[in-house]
């Protein structure tokens, strides 16, 4: 408990305090009228009335017992009648229920003899104890408000707790699947120049010369592309960077012919109408998941001939194509995966509101996927989503 929140509640203990006392006080004249009491009776019925407000510093830790205690003390004195209000508060604002429903059992046992000796009272004393059960009523009902207006208010900071937690599980997500977008590819081509490298120390002076320099620039590809990402982390919430350059269905030709320069027999069929209006959104979703299937590609059929289709237009929707022939024999494990990229594929799809499809099917390794790309002349509703499913 923080420091503040036992101010808090020593403050209200006082005020229950002051209040059960005060109420004592300023309703005995007319409770106690036309009873005889000796002096010794009243001064035990105030003395026990001030031991039952003393007593109200405890209800937080024995709550039910105070209360049950209150009520029986009640039926004889009447200045402990303050101090059973605020102990019937006590119960019904910070129990359960069921514990709830048996103490106010309890308060209103006594109401039945009450109704059938009141041909037998005088008009005070029906009056005294109409407004003794009213007080009661009134006590459970406050009480309730608040055990109920607290238990909402735990059930928003739950709820707020959660989607604080899913807000940065999505940023993580988001932040993975970013970085293994931008990063796998310009990896995959080092590794292939420096593994041509390798297995041909031999090779002409001008071959090892072009193959450093393009280790070399993707290198410094692959660290701009990582500082790009980590200057986008740092931005304050709610921040975008202005200056961060964001991949195009304009850009594949360039990507194609980086795979090209990495050795990779890669062709090309772009047949898009009006290329240039793809939204930003969609022509990046397709260059990322021609880049993920160029890099699949590179890694586990680094000799097969591999055909990239991107065709659609306005209303048809925009359809992404990479098909490579299997790997015969045992697939390549010189560029490692973390088997995460088709994953990170397929929730992108479907954050753009299309699906996405892999599988092998005739003798070739297929990814496919399918966006939707609004006409400009009548907005359809998007299609449902969909996760990623095999072919096949």
């Amino acid at each position: 408990m923080t420091r503040t929140a036992a101010i808090r509640d020593r403050a209200a203990d006082l005020g229950f305090f002051l209040f059960a006392g005060a109420f004592s006080v300023v309703t005995a004249d007319n409770a106690l009228a036309g009873r005889e009491l000796s002096e010794e009776a009243l001064f035990a019925d105030q003395l026990t009335g001030g031991l039952a407000c003393a007593a109200l510093f405890l209800r937080r830790r024995w709550p039910v017992q105070l209360a049950a205690a209150l009520l029986v003390a009640g039926s004889f004195s009447h200045f402990v009648t303050g101090p059973a209000l605020v102990a019937l508060f006590t119960v019904a604002a910070r129990q359960p229920p069921r514990v709830t429903r048996w103490i106010a059992a309890l308060a209103a046992a006594p109401g039945p003899f009450f109704v059938l000796r009141q041909s037998e009272l005088s008009e005070s004393a029906v009056t005294s104890g109409i407004t003794y059960y009213a007080l009661v009523t009134c006590a459970f009902g406050w009480g309730l408000y608040v055990h109920s207006r607290h238990r909402l208010i735990a059930e928003l900071r739950e709820r707020a707790e959660r989607a604080g937690a899913e807000a940065r599980r999505q940023a993580r997500e988001d932040i993975a699947r970013e970085m293994h977008d931008v990063l796998a590819h310009r990896l995959s081509l080092l590794s292939v120049h420096a593994g041509a490298l390798e297995f041909r120390p031999d090779a002409p002076p001008e071959d090892v010369r072009r193959a450093s320099a393009i280790i070399r620039a993707s290198a410094h590809q692959a660290l701009e592309d990582l500082r790009e990402i980590i200057g986008v982390l740092r931005l304050p919430a709610g921040e975008d960077d202005p200056e961060r350059p964001q991949p195009t269905l304009g850009d594949l030709p360039r990507l194609v012919e980086e795979s090209r320069g990495a050795g990779m027999r890669v062709d090309l069929g772009l047949r898009v109408d009006d290329a240039a209006d793809v939204p930003a959104a969609t022509g990046r979703t397709v260059y990322r998941i021609v880049q993920e299937g160029l890099t699949n590609a590179r890694k586990h059929a680094p000799d097969a001939a591999v055909a990239v289709t991107v065709c659609g237009g306005p209303g048809a929707g925009i359809e992404a194509e990479v098909r490579n022939a299997l790997p015969q024999g045992a697939p390549s494990a010189v560029i490692p995966g973390a088997g995460q990229g088709l994953t990170g594929l397929a929730e992108r799809a479907r954050l753009a509101g299309g699906r996405l499809e892999h599988g092998r099917t005739g003798g070739h390794f297929v990814l496919r996927a399918r966006l939707p790309w609004p006409s400009p002349r009548r907005t359809p509703a998007p299609a449902p989503a969909q996760e990623a499913r095999p072919i096949g």
